[in-house]
């Protein structure tokens, strides 16, 4: 009866055929069957991974030893025909010609290998560099390949409407990148993990055929496995494994071939995941190993403000580009007569529905306040020209915030520039009084603050703050509130202002259990919005206003 090996035999024995790759050699090596040997190597997972890097580092090592011994074997060649040119009786370097010819012809055999071995190598080294041709791309993604290209941000979230074809762009971006970094690896996401198959593996599948009509090569490059699902790259080794957020258990485990990381992830449907907090736990177990690494997020943008993905996209991020793109930049004969038709007629009949799921603007779903919202940048040079300022304080100290904010009312054009802030927690009067004064704020700027803290005010009168009391008075928020919502624009600057931003895109009217609105304004997430109420006091209080 066999002996039954522990896992440290186990290893041992996968090891040496690994160095080997003789199967009775390693069965005589452990004193063990061949069919032994076979059966391990066949239970090993990574067995054929460490083949093929076993093989190609042979490969490497054997055209380094032929390359060395070049001109040796040249010179060798030379004087074995000088020598088979001369008589027999003279040759001392072999019993006979035949033996002569026999040794030249095993060099000149392994010189034509040595040669074959070059020749695959140097087209490896001089292949092509893959690109997505012009003909593959709809007009609204050139600015966006580029900026890959150039390595200008590490995330790029691809928003948009249906009909955009943003997936079939990040599914051609992923392979151009496998293609011409050969130690990276790929991952591709979706909520759930039964909807990868039919979903983006066949979109994978389909950017190799579509690239192939480019590069004839690929679709022999690339196998891709149903069970479990996963896409390798034959010549590299490369892989592109496919995850659900429904098990994340196994996105941690992966574990890329040897000298290559996961340098690319595509987030299919990302509105669909749960939220950022497993997003960046995913993406904290998955980048590493690298210094390139791209991110792709691709999903149809939801209609609520109050969405993840919305809330996520509106604060400011270096390395993030956000574009958004729908089916009006795409050739008609991509998307067909019925896919145009079918969008105008919800364009007539839906317009609100037409604007999210066509077009990939945020609609809201009725409750929206603030439909008149623009978040930009507000340059300097703007901020320069502004000459009617105004300046509004609510107060707070925890958990709510200390809000202050500085804005410009254009009364002719109805446009309110809202650019500068301060939030805080836990700041004493007289410090906030100094921070605001770091920002500018004079003894001469007149400041409307919250009437329902005397003390404060007094505070700050103390200080030297030329300040008042807000009004207010019988229906002076909704009022206000409605004055707000109806000016032709509120522009944001959401760097300046980050927490007012989101304060003005993310309030919303409350609803009951049956999903009814309920009357009237909430009194919460609202500090930055009742600062700015205060400050145009004097404004919206006008008749006619």
């Amino acid at each position: 009866m066999a002996k039954r090996l522990i896992d440290k035999e186990k290893k041992e024995i996968i090891a040496y055929y690994i160095e080997c790759q003789n199967l009775r050699e390693t069965a005589r090596k452990f004193n063990v069957s061949p069919d032994t040997v076979k059966r391990l190597t066949k239970e090993n997972k990574d067995i054929e991974q460490n083949l093929s890097e076993k093989k190609e580092e042979n490969t490497k090592t054997v055209l380094q030893e032929l390359d060395k011994t070049k001109n040796k074997r040249i010179n060798l060649l030379n004087k074995m025909i000088d020598k088979m040119e001369e008589k027999v009786e003279n040759v001392d370097m072999f019993t006979n010609v035949k033996d002569l010819a026999t040794a030249y012809g095993i060099i000149v055999d392994k010189d034509m290998k040595f040669l074959e071995l070059t020749k695959d190598k140097e087209e490896k080294e001089n292949k092509a560099i893959v690109c997505i041709p012009a003909k593959n791309m709809s007009k609204s993604f050139i600015d966006v390949y580029r900026s890959i290209l150039n390595r200008e941000y590490i995330e790029y979230w691809l928003e948009g409407g249906r009909g955009s074809t943003k997936s079939s762009f990040a599914g051609e971006v992923v392979i151009e990148l496998l293609e011409n970094n050969p130690n990276m690896c790929a991952i591709v996401i979706r909520r759930y993990t039964n909807t990868l198959k039919d979903s983006v593996g066949a979109q994978l599948e389909w950017a190799v055929s579509e690239l192939n009509d480019t590069y004839p090569w690929l679709t022999e490059e690339y196998t891709f496995k149903k069970s479990p699902l996963e896409a390798v790259k034959k010549e590299t080794n490369q892989r592109i494994y496919f995850r659900g957020t429904d098990d994340p258990g196994k996105i941690k485990s992966i574990k890329p071939p040897k000298g290559m990381y996961i340098g690319i992830i595509w987030y299919e449907e990302f509105d669909q995941i749960q939220g950022m907090n497993a997003v960046r736990k995913i993406n904290q177990s998955i980048v590493r190993g690298g210094e390139d690494f791209i991110q792709l997020y691709t999903y149809n943008t939801p209609a609520s403000r109050q969405h993840f993905v919305n809330k996520e996209k509106r604060i400011p991020k270096k390395n993030r580009l956000v574009h958004l793109s729908d089916y009006r930049s795409v050739p008609k004969e991509w998307l067909g007569q019925t896919f145009i038709d079918e969008a105008e007629y919800v364009k007539e009949t839906a317009p609100i529905i037409y604007e999210n799921e066509y077009l990939g603007l945020e609609t809201g779903d009725g409750g929206n306040v603030f439909e008149n919202l623009e978040l930009r940048e507000i340059k300097d040079d703007e901020i320069s020209h502004f000459d009617r300022l105004y300046k509004g304080i609510d107060w707070g100290w925890y958990p709510d915030p200390f809000a202050y904010n500085n804005m410009h009312f254009d009364m002719a054009r109805r446009t309110l520039y809202i650019f500068d802030e301060l939030r805080c927690n836990k700041m004493s009067n007289e410090k906030t009084w100094k921070m605001l004064q770091e920002k500018g704020v004079t003894n001469s700027d007149l400041i409307t603050a919250d009437s329902a803290e005397n003390k404060s005010i007094g505070d700050y009168k103390t200080y030297g703050a030329f300040i008042r009391g807000a009004e207010k008075g019988p229906n002076s928020v909704e009022y206000s509130m409605k004055w707000l919502a109806s000016l032709n624009k509120i522009i944001i600057d959401p760097v300046r202002c980050p927490g007012t931003a989101t304060e003005f895109s993310e309030y919303e009217l409350e609803r009951d259990k049956d999903g009814n609105i309920i009357t009237g304004y909430p009194d919460k997430n609202n500090h930055n919005i009742d600062a700015v109420r205060y400050a145009l006091e004097t404004i919206w209080k006008k008749r006619g206003q």
